[in-house]
């Protein structure tokens, strides 16, 4: 009975522990982008957060969604940091844009980045996305519904420095 006592505070102690650590390694973008900043970006009212952090055996994964209140924009961000033996986030950038010209280079972020227009050039499902590589960090921010490709552009640089400063 002891034993079982003493394994179950154990399980629970190590399920405590655990997830703690998996957030250390990882970053909230929840936090770092809020809500507020999320709306200045999309120039509306958003709806809360969806926010996801995990330790995987390739590392950590960080993602959050913010989605306007009324259908149409979206911010989406993304951090992947490798673990030991996994696919560079330099090379795997590098292997990502090979002869594919849509993807410019942006100087001025991380070890290296680039942007990339997705979608028919106006509307909801227009999308600016920003890949921006530092160390083992992959970073992605994703701008949609914003017609104006260079105020979209500045906004993805500014979150993405944002970011890059919590690295």
């Amino acid at each position: 009975m002891r034993r079982t006592i003493a394994a179950g505070i154990v399980l629970a102690v190590g399920a405590l522990i655990f997830p703690g650590r998996a957030a250390e390694n990882g970053i909230d973008l929840a936090a770092v982008i809020t809500k507020a900043d999320a709306q200045s970006v999309l120039g509306e009212p958003v709806k809360d957060a969806q926010a996801r952090n995990e330790e995987g055996a390739d590392g950590n994964y960080s993602r959050c969604n913010y989605y306007s209140a009324n259908p149409g924009r979206s911010l989406t961000l993304r951090i992947r940091r490798t673990g030991p033996g996994q696919l560079e986030p330099k090379k795997q950038l590098e292997e990502m844009t090979a002869g594919k010209p849509k993807f410019k280079a942006i100087t001025g972020l991380g070890d290296k980045a680039v942007i990339v227009k997705e979608g028919p050039d106006k509307g909801p499902s227009h999308a600016l996305m920003l890949y921006v590589v530092k160390a083992n960090a992959f970073v992605t921010v994703a701008i949609s519904g914003i017609d104006d490709e260079k105020a979209a552009t500045e906004k993805a640089k500014a979150l993405a420095k944002k970011i890059l400063g919590k690295l």
